[in-house]
């Protein structure tokens, strides 16, 4: 990739500081969750027999808002195992946030259809995408870095990494007969990443 530098020509291999892309990803996800919470309907009763039709939408909402908050956390990490970026670092890194924008939309969608084939099918398709994206960032994060870099110890087989893509293939799969299948098996993969994982937290503190 090229970079401009002070005086204007373009300059090879230039790496940049991290801290803009940890300050616009941070803003940017926390529109997302914004977005979803303004599609959740206040319902016109003071009762709390009004709030029962909205338990679906709420479920969905919470697992939606789950999902966001594991690529959080996991970005946190990410770059704070990253030194420098570079540019495309950058596009990786935008490829991400294009996915994990959509998570807003085919939410309140298979809300609004409540939990029909088409739109629970496309939110596994974008969780898949968002899983595909999460790892083209990492492997370019690994490849500036070299294989010796703390991230790509830490990383090591990525069991968690690699099962998950196959779980929304499968949620896909079924989604055309049984949309409660697929549903379970989203909140199954949420799960397994809900399971505490220190990899680079180790692999910082073994670097010290």
């Amino acid at each position: 990739m090229l970079a401009l530098g002070p005086a204007g020509p373009p300059l090879k291999g230039v790496q940049l500081g991290k801290s803009r892309v940890e300050a616009f990803s941070d803003g940017v996800i926390a529109i997302i969750i914004t977005i979803m919470v303004l599609e959740l309907k206040v319902p016109h009763e003071p009762t709390l027999e009004a709030l029962q039709p909205l338990v679906p939408v709420l479920l969905s909402y919470a697992l939606s808002f789950i999902y966001i908050g594991i690529y959080w956390n996991n970005h946190h990490h990410l770059l704070h195992a990253t030194h420098a970026v570079t540019g495309a670092i950058l596009w990786a890194n935008l490829h991400l946030l294009f996915w994990l924008s959509l998570i807003p939309f085919t939410t309140a969608w298979m809300d609004e259809s409540h939990y029909a084939s088409a739109p629970t099918a496309l939110y596994g398709a974008v969780l898949l995408m968002a899983a595909i994206a999460y790892w083209i960032l990492q492997h370019f994060i690994i490849a500036s870095q070299g294989s010796d870099s703390v991230l790509k110890r830490a990383v090591g087989h990525d069991w968690k990494g690699r099962c998950s893509p196959l779980l929304y293939l499968l949620a896909i799969g079924v989604s055309t007969r049984w949309t409660w299948a697929s549903q379970a098996i989203y909140v199954c993969a949420a799960l397994l990443w809900l399971i505490p994982d220190r990899r680079i937290e180790r692999a910082l503190h073994a670097e010290r």
